[in-house]
């Protein structure tokens, strides 16, 4: 087995820079693996030293995959912390609502932590979190993983250059798309806040609202509206001929865009999580794939025939404490998938889609015959949802454990806050049909 980290693992790590930052995972889940894939492609600066993870198989394949021996495995994290340290860091994927509630324990046991968002499901949890961190000199980094893409970070970048001056307001939306909205928030782990104790707001868009308070420099949000609901994916809207299951009851399948079949087996789209570990190797026949959603699998269930409740679409409007506002529309069920922004400055504005890999930065010219003048900026985007930013997240996660200074995008639990607390306000909003004052 590994050996034992003592003492204050930034210091370890500054005084032996030579040496991998280590980290055990906590919850052996698709975002978790992906980050912890980081240290495949640098072993040099990352190891992966224990996994913890009920699922006794997911423990097993995450355990080959590292190459963990048996004593470097626990059942929960109460196990874990029972026993000495293993490694510097934890990377924390587990679900919604047990991010607080795991994390604290690690924290205790001097864990510096890298936690999946939402950070909290409560504001109260949040404040909780954040006290214990103060109290235990741990660093906790959230997986804001947006602030990490290159074309949020380069629009960042100009900002605080000053290119735009000083923001006045910031648009911005996220179009979940139909596929996307039926694999997570109305068949999957997502659907019920009651379940997940997550808002789809707070589940889904808190990267965004996380990049409109990173954008303005850290200003305080003072009030938030908020209005959504969910309108299409109930059992009145369900069309003629749909049943209860698409490949058991269901008349319309053939030609329906939320097809179980289309979407799962013909595309292949959301295996990490409608086939059980197979971000782990596990694979299925078609056979049996096509067996499972016909029967118990949650994916196979028509789309206006679940036990979801939360929205299909909401609107936030923020204003913050300079005077400056700011919009974020969530609108789910879209043809293609894509988040956009449009910053507006008291001297000019920059304006892009993330999936497109580039944006527009505008500056008046009123020179005769000239309205304004357009320069465009291309960035590196790969094809994953989040822009490029996952990797690029644990690698400055390293860099700050290492004692080194953190870039541009650290999303220090300190520093995220914000986001989050506009999201509780903007659920209290909507849901009480009034604005909300926040309070600090």
């Amino acid at each position: 087995m590994n050996d034992t980290v003592k003492g204050n693992p930034n210091d370890q790590t500054k005084a032996g820079s030579e040496r991998p930052v280590t980290a055990v995972i906590v919850g052996a889940g698709h975002r978790s693996l992906i980050y912890a894939s980081y240290a495949r492609r640098h072993p040099g600066s990352f190891r992966i030293t224990g996994v913890v993870d009920p699922d006794p198989e997911r423990r097993q394949r995450t355990a080959e995959a590292f190459r963990l021996p048996p004593e470097a495995c626990f059942e929960s994290v109460g196990q874990l912390t029972a026993g000495p340290r293993i490694a510097d860091a934890a990377i924390n994927g587990t679900m919604d609502r047990l991010h607080v509630e795991t994390t604290l324990p690690l924290l205790a046991a001097g864990y510096d932590v890298l936690l999946e968002k939402p950070i909290a499901t409560t504001e109260e949890q949040l404040r909780e979190l954040y006290v214990k961190a103060q109290e235990c000199g741990r660093i906790v980094m959230i997986c804001h993983v947006l602030r990490y893409a290159p074309f949020y970070r380069e629009i960042r970048k100009r900002i605080a250059a000053g290119d735009i001056g000083e923001i006045v307001n910031i648009q911005t939306a996220e179009h979940v798309s139909y596929h996307h909205m039926a694999a997570s928030y109305i068949r999957g782990k997502w659907n019920s806040q009651e379940k997940c104790q997550s808002s789809m707001l707070m589940a889904k868009c808190c990267h965004d609202l996380d990049i409109l308070t990173w954008m303005t420099g850290g200003l305080r949000p003072l009030r938030v509206g908020s209005f959504g609901s969910l309108m299409q994916f109930k059992a009145e809207r369900a069309p003629e001929g749909s049943g209860e299951r698409c490949l058991a009851d269901c008349r319309i399948e053939a030609d329906c865009a939320y097809s179980a079949r289309k979407h799962y087996i013909e595309q292949k789209r959301w295996g990490f999580y409608v086939w059980e570990n197979q971000h782990l190797g596990v694979k299925l026949t078609e056979e049996e794939k096509l067996e499972s959603l016909r029967t118990t699998n949650p994916y196979g269930r028509c789309v206006w025939r679940c036990d979801n409740d939360v929205v299909d679409h909401q609107s936030v409007m923020v204003e913050f404490e300079n005077g400056s506002t700011a919009t974020h529309n969530m609108i789910g069920a879209t043809s293609r998938p894509c988040r956009t922004i449009h910053i507006i400055g008291t001297r000019g504005e920059i304006q892009g889609v993330l999936e497109d890999g580039s944006f527009v930065v505008r500056h008046p010219d009123p020179r005769a015959g000239h309205q304004y003048s357009e320069e465009k900026v291309t960035v590196d985007v790969t094809g994953d949802s989040h822009g490029g930013g996952d990797l690029l997240l644990v690698e400055d996660f390293v860099r700050v454990l290492r004692g080194e200074r953190a870039s541009i995008s650290s999303t220090r639990l300190e520093q995220s806050i914000y986001g989050h607390e506009i999201g509780f306000a903007a659920e209290r909003s909507r849901t009480g049909h009034a604005t909300v004052e926040l309070a600090y």
